[in-house]
């Protein structure tokens, strides 16, 4: 069944193409989609294009397919073109003549635009809960470690020391602003498209403040035409805002590699959260943390792909947004599954104590004894010359008082501030 069928049967091949992997996309959409048609129905119903007894017939067998949806049972088979049509032939045989009514109205066009908007709304939301539960992990971590030391490097070279406090606070302070670009990109898709129908709207005398209100948007898009030119749009700075995300995880995936490996040992896994090798019994691989930075590199690719699909297009609709599903769905399923693998492993990490006890980090503290030398009154560049001296003809030592003073000021974390900046984006 299509929406749009005359009777003119339409070439297998060119059916096949044009409808690609759309039926198992849209799966996803159902719920969203049968949300639209409630709202849509009530509409209609208050305008008086149905009558009150045909909306509540409508509002019964939506509710029916929603159960279905939920318990896991709703299909989109070969002989429907994609999930609208399926859920208006179901509703139809559900209720008769009145479900034939539903896409009074509307199309397609805008249809769809309301179901991405819903379901961008609500995964957007989902992902900034798991944001938010990684980022009270890494806090907690942050205050429980805040007292061990961690070398810090620049240049992939030995610098100054950090702690672990800092480490996994840093973490979570750059999750504060992930939030605030998933909080952008829910402000563009919380606006309402429907009624914008083909992308230049109806004759019919619709309410489109009461499908706002209906189904739950903060607003709605005004301009039919920009509401028909949001797709692709919404798609694109969601897809920036799930980027900035997993740049995030990315990193910190990339740190637990690095610090777990025996050359840096930093920390350590339990060996259930670890894989093997074919060959060598000793090995104990950190392979959640690599694919989460593989799953998350090629998730930030994600903008620049939806960028050169939609790129130049005209205003309208144009069939190349069916495309865009095909990369969106996925990576917001690797994304939360990202969130929820990187919290599940991070909380069992142990770190390591006494790192600096290495000789290696012998010259951590350089910058801390020339700064006390500065207090004391020794011009900075003379002090720098006499520890860069002392450092080449071996002589430089710390101080104890230095370690401790170093220790004092890097344990200064700010965890109070930052929890308070997270509770302001949320």
């Amino acid at each position: 069944m299509k929406l749009w069928e005359k009777g003119i049967p339409t070439d297998k091949k060119i059916e096949h193409f044009t409808v690609g992997n759309d039926r198992e996309l849209d799966v996803l959409l159902a719920k969203y989609d049968a949300i639209g048609n409630i709202g849509h129905a009530k509409m209609l119903a208050k305008v008086g294009l149905i009558t009150e007894e045909e909306k509540n017939q409508l509002l019964q067998g939506l509710e029916e397919i929603l159960v279905e949806i939920e318990a896991g049972d709703f299909v989109i088979e070969d002989s429907f073109e994609d999930v609208h049509s399926k859920i208006e032939y179901v509703l139809t045989q559900k209720v008769g003549d009145a479900g034939k009514k539903i896409h009074t109205a509307r199309s397609r066009n805008d249809q769809v635009l309301v179901d991405v908007h819903l379901y961008l709304k609500a995964e957007i939301q989902q992902i900034k809960e798991l944001v938010r539960e990684l980022f009270d992990l890494l806090m907690s971590k942050a205050e429980t470690h805040k007292d061990v030391l961690l070398p810090g490097y620049t240049h992939l070279q030995v610098a100054m020391p950090s702690s672990f406090g800092l480490w996994f606070s840093a973490y979570a302070e750059s999750l504060i602003d992930d939030v605030t670009l998933l909080n952008a990109a829910l402000k563009v898709v919380d606006q309402n498209p429907l009624g914008s129908a083909a992308g230049y709207g109806s004759s019919f005398p619709i309410d489109r403040t009461e499908t706002t209100q209906n189904l739950g948007f903060a607003t709605m898009k005004y301009n039919v035409v920009a509401a028909q030119m949001s797709r692709g749009k919404a798609e694109k700075t969601t897809s920036f805002a799930m980027a900035s995300v997993a740049a995030t995880l990315s990193k910190l995936a990339m740190d637990v590699c690095l610090y777990l490996s025996q050359n840096f040992d930093f920390m350590s896994l339990p060996g259930h959260l670890t894989t093997g090798s074919s060959i060598m019994p000793h090995k104990k691989n950190p392979d959640i943390f690599e694919l989460i930075r593989g799953k998350s590199n090629k998730i930030q690719a994600l903008p620049y792909e939806l960028t050169l699909i939609t790129n130049n297009l005209p205003s309208g609709y144009h069939r190349e947004m069916q495309l865009l599903k095909e990369g969106l769905f996925p990576a917001i399923e690797n994304l939360r599954a990202c969130l929820s693998m990187a919290h599940y492993a991070i909380k069992d990490i142990t770190v390591k104590e006494n790192i600096f006890d290495d000789p290696k980090y012998k010259y951590s503290f350089t910058v801390d004894t020339l700064n006390e030398m500065v207090v004391a009154g020794v011009p900075f560049r003379d002090a720098y010359k006499i520890v860069a001296e002392q450092i080449e003809n071996g002589t430089f030592t710390i101080p104890a008082e230095t370690k401790h003073t170093h220790e004092g000021s890097i344990n200064n974390l700010c965890l109070d501030q930052i929890q308070q900046k997270m509770k302001n984006n949320l």
